[in-house]
């Protein structure tokens, strides 16, 4: 009986923490984040416990799904923009060089508070993923992978990754 209770308290302590990442990250795009470079597209710097290609790895792991889930079908969006160093967004586009539509780096994104963000480079619709990950525990990491295109075209899964052979790999999307 312990043991299930364990389980709960965990999985319940580990959703509270995807809610309150998600929230924070929705409050930031909310806000704008007009203090940072590139119109907030970039991550901003915090804390890390995790080595940076740890890191990467996980960014990778998430945003290689979330690419691959068409978030955009059915909507006019011209560009998808990736929360992230410059450097780490470059891997990515190379990862994805014909993806549909096209990631760009963020400094072509125009974005306004409350509003959906715009490719510069067309003035249409575009969209911003975003990927935020808890510190490892035993090997698991909990991370959450946001869309957002507009107040009515966002969401997020929850993602838990597990190291296995130096690589991240997603167990678990909710």
């Amino acid at each position: 009986m312990t043991t299930r209770t364990n389980k709960n308290e965990i999985k319940s302590e580990s959703l509270v923490k995807a809610a309150l990442i998600f929230g924070a990250l929705t409050l930031c795009l909310l806000a704008g984040c007009a203090s940072l470079p590139y119109s907030g597209v970039r991550r901003s710097a915090r804390p890390q416990q995790l080595k940076d290609t740890d890191e990467f790895k996980i960014d990778e792991a998430v945003y290689g799904y979330l690419l691959q889930r068409h978030f955009w079908d059915g909507g006019e969006y011209t560009a998808i923009f990736l929360q992230g160093e410059d450097a780490e967004v470059d891997a990515l586009r190379r990862d994805f060089p014909n993806h549909v539509p096209p990631i760009k780096p963020g400094k072509r994104a125009k974005l306004h508070p409350n509003r959906t963000p715009i490719d510069r480079d067309t003035d249409k619709p575009a969209m911003i993923l975003g990927v935020e990950a808890s510190e490892p525990v035993n090997g698991t990491v909990e991370a959450i992978g946001t869309w957002y295109g507009g107040g009515a075209v966002s969401g997020h899964y929850a993602f838990s990754l597990k190291k296995v052979n130096g690589e991240w790999m997603i167990e678990n999307v909710k």
